[in-house]
């Protein structure tokens, strides 16, 4: 994993990033060189620093415009090679006439530029081709993966290795289970994966099976459970050694309440909320919704028009819910469903394909426009545009009943869009609320502008294909 202030960033998205970057560069480069081939250099506009100049502008606009369109997303909705491909060239089509206007013509004289764009853009759809077709694929499959060795042989430690055969996290592969304390052993299914014997040292296990990460997975880890001795000598050799809450944190960008004690998020790194941070968060919202509510009011009129057109009632829907530091706010929604729809006056869970969803809402609601007056709301500096959304203060009662540490969602504004809403698929329980509420954790401790600018990125791509929660 390569770190990027808080937020983790896997070394495959990376690379990906890198190679879709240099291919841009090298389609202008190519273009350069075949329009000099063809007509040769006399009176030609395009030298080296041109070239060099437009490529640079190619290499940051082209792969900008591929994370809109979630090319380098990494939520649980793993995508294919041949998705990643076409998402690749579509992100490739929207950004070559901007990366025309902003890079090329404004270094290149007349026709020539028009010409260099024609055979760019040419070579960077079979580069994209080549190198996402062929070598990425090659890459990923000789990628060196992480050999894991798990201390414990519980629950927990059956949980991992599940997780990681689930998520698909290729660059980790479990190699066995070191006994710890008084763990049962795993089910049988599982003793596929080696169980060490205890008279084995982890010392003797790490240079015999070349294990090169250690998660401890023992939820009780005092009174002898954890051989702290043998673990701190792995640690000296360089060997990383983490608990779950760090291990999840790192590779899925959740922090894991089940196995989560106060100390990791007392001692650990984030939360940063200091002064510098509180003003940087506060310009980048009033920018950023003044900025959105200026593109987006022709949509919010034809909107409000269209609710209006279809059922009586408000055009704005108005529910108390509950920001920073607990206290409750007026949050404001175009209206999507029928006005009688709480009728008994009792908060109901909202489910996918809601009969309480009009047409019109049905479609402002899959396209994320109703929740556009929320950025009233930024402005005003009741909400932020990244953050936890915020939720009814009966469902709040209830989930600090049933989830730890669910109020430290509320040490941070909520947000139009979040962290939870690019990672998790749509759903509406309890269950559903928890598995949010740990991406949320992982926002508010790790919170940056950089993860707000990935988060806003994220959300183009969720809208545009319909992915993630409502």
């Amino acid at each position: 994993m390569f770190r990027v202030f808080q937020h983790h960033i896997s070394i495959a998205t990376l690379a990906e990033l890198l190679a879709d970057s240099l291919t841009s560069f090298l389609a202008i480069v190519l273009g350069t060189l075949t329009i000099v081939h063809l007509y040769g250099d006399a009176n030609l506009s395009l030298g080296v620093s041109s070239a060099v100049r437009s490529g640079l502008g190619f290499a940051l606009l082209i792969p900008l415009h591929c994370g809109l369109v979630g090319v380098y997303r990494e939520g649980a909705e793993r995508k294919t090679n041949r998705t990643k491909l076409g998402r690749a060239v579509l992100g490739g089509l929207l950004g070559a006439p901007i990366a025309y206007q902003l890079a090329v013509k404004t270094v290149v004289d007349g026709s020539q530029a028009q010409q260099l764009m024609g055979f760019a853009v040419a070579y960077l759809m079979i580069g994209l081709l080549i190198v996402r077709g062929l070598l990425l694929s090659a890459w990923r499959g000789a990628l060196v993966q992480q050999r894991v060795l798990i201390v414990g042989t519980g629950q927990e430690a059956h949980s991992v290795a599940t997780d990681l055969k689930s998520r698909r996290l290729r660059s980790h592969s479990v190699i066995g289970f070191y006994p710890a304390g008084n763990d049962s052993v795993l089910p049988a299914e599982d003793k596929r994966y080696n169980i060490f014997s205890r008279t084995a040292s982890i010392d003797e296990i790490v240079h015999k099976h070349d294990i090169n990460q250690i998660i401890v997975a023992v939820k009780e880890q005092r009174g002898g459970n954890v051989p702290m001795d043998q673990l701190l000598t792995a640690r000296i050799q360089g060997i990383p050694v983490m608990d779950l809450a760090a291990f999840y944190e790192q590779t899925t960008g959740e922090v894991p309440v089940d196995s989560l004690k106060s100390s990791y998020l007392v001692y650990g790194r984030g939360f940063a909320q200091d002064r510098a941070r509180t003003i940087v968060k506060r310009a980048f919202d009033v920018l950023t919704s003044s900025f959105l509510l200026l593109l987006a009011s022709p949509v919010m009129l034809v909107t409000m028009l269209a609710i209006k057109l279809e059922s009586d009632g408000p055009v704005i829907y108005r529910q108390e819910r509950v920001g920073l530091g607990g206290k409750s706010f007026m949050c404001l929604k175009f209206r999507s469903m029928r006005t009688d729809a709480e009728k008994n006056g009792v908060a109901v869970w909202a489910s996918k394909n809601d009969p309480r969803v009009t047409r019109v809402g049905a479609f402002i609601r899959k396209t994320r426009i109703d929740e556009l007056p929320q950025l009233f709301s930024v402005l005003k500096g009741e909400m932020s545009m990244v953050g936890p959304r915020p939720e009814r203060p009966s469902f709040v009662a209830q989930l600090k009943e049933q989830i730890p540490f669910y109020d430290v969602r509320h040490s941070v504004k909520p947000g139009v869009t979040g962290w939870a809403q690019v990672r998790y698929a749509y759903g509406a329980s309890v269950e559903d609320a928890l598995h949010k509420h740990q991406y949320d954790l992982y926002y508010v401790k790790n919170n940056s502008l950089f993860l707000d600018l990935l988060v806003i990125f994220e959300t183009v791509s969720v809208v545009l294909f319909r992915e993630g929660a409502q």
